[in-house]
């Protein structure tokens, strides 16, 4: 990889000599500005304004336009003796946790790589140091004209830089949280843990940007003679009006997509709906099934009471009678009438019987 500045790390009194490489790369895919009416590529010239003619780059520098709209040219010779000690070196000033360190302040990343034979052994230092330590370190270091804030901590076997942001350069939050008095009910936390349990944690390395893969498919598309392909519908978004509802059926379909169907049960008590037209339609349906079922126990009922009537009529013998009893009470869904008169009959039955005998 190449290296985009040289220079060391300032370790106390050591002296690390190391060049410093991107440890990012882009992958976004780029457009270039067209005439719409002939495909004719639209370019910008960098111009003169005091000749009225195109320059080219050598012929470009740098320069500081003052409060009065004057210029002041800078040149790298200035840049390179700028009275600081961070001009060639990355200068460690502290190890803190890595925990007080705000993702916010978090720019570029880079690598930090020795430079030649006589670095390896400080540069190895300083890695097990951090290591053992379990701690980052925060430097100072001058790159593209500026001093900038860096965090120094190991990947693999590698001492990694991050740029970060001065304190002052931070924004605070005044105003970007909502305004309105909310309420977060217990249950809907729990549910809130049920979803971030289910969906469950991720492989990084498993994530891939489908923006792009989408934008590459449609360029080839059209590259050779294709229609692109449709974009698929998008969901029905809609106002949440029940969020209870809405966490439980978000559980619902993470469970799904891991083929946890036989999992999917109601996950909390829901709360007594307001009485609205639904929650009043509700509670119509509620009733009218509990009507049908008083309906099924009576018509039930009357069954078994006629069937016991003609039983009665009729001599059979005491097996018979003994069947239709049991029959009766189980067709008035366990009634308990007729069931203790079949009981009470039993041991009348068996006296007679022994008189006879008698």
């Amino acid at each position: 990889m190449r290296s985009i500045w040289n220079g060391a790390i300032s370790f106390g009194l050591v002296s690390i000599p190391i060049k410093l490489v991107n440890a990012t790369e882009s992958h976004t895919v780029s457009f270039r500005q067209i005439h719409t009416e002939d495909g004719g590529r639209i370019r910008y010239r960098k111009v003169c304004e005091l000749e009225d003619r195109e320059v080219t780059q050598g012929e470009i520098g740098k320069g500081y336009e003052d409060a009065d709209g004057s210029i002041i040219p800078i040149t790298d010779e200035d840049l390179a003796h700028l009275p600081l000690p961070t001009a060639r070196t990355i200068d460690i000033v502290a190890f803190v946790p890595a925990d007080r360190i705000d993702p916010l302040q978090l720019e570029h990343a880079y690598y930090l790589a020795a430079s030649g034979a006589p670095a390896a052994k400080p540069y190895t230092l300083l890695r097990e140091a951090l290591k053992r330590s379990r701690r980052v370190a925060i430097a100072k270091f001058a790159l593209r004209g500026r001093e900038r804030l860096g965090m120094l901590r190991v990947v693999d076997d590698v001492i990694a830089m991050h740029g970060l942001l001065w304190p002052d350069e931070i924004r605070a939050p005044q105003g970007v949280a909502p305004d309105a008095d909310v309420t977060v009910r217990d249950k809907e936390l729990d549910l809130a843990d049920a979803l971030m349990d289910t969906l469950g944690e991720v492989d990084l390395e498993d994530l891939h940007d489908e923006y792009r893969e989408a934008l590459e498919e449609v360029i080839a598309a059209k590259a050779s003679g294709e229609a692109p392909p449709e974009a698929p519908e998008p969901a029905r978004g809609g106002k949440v009006l029940d969020l209870m509802a809405a966490l439980e059926n978000s559980v619902r379909a993470a469970r799904e997509s891991r083929g946890e169907e036989a999992e999917v049960r109601h996950l909390a008590p829901r709360e007594p709906e307001p009485a609205s037209a639904g929650g009043r339609a509700g509670k119509a349906g509620t009733a009218a099934g509990k009507s049908a079922s008083a309906a099924k126990k009576t018509t039930a009922k009357k069954s078994a009471s006629a069937s016991a009537k003609k039983t009665a009529s009729k001599p059979k013998s005491s097996k018979t009678a003994k069947k239709t009893a049991s029959a009766s009470a189980s067709a008035a869904g366990g009634g308990t009438g007729t069931a203790k008169k079949a009981a009470a009959k039993k041991p009348a039955a068996k006296t007679a019987s022994r008189k006879r005998t008698a």
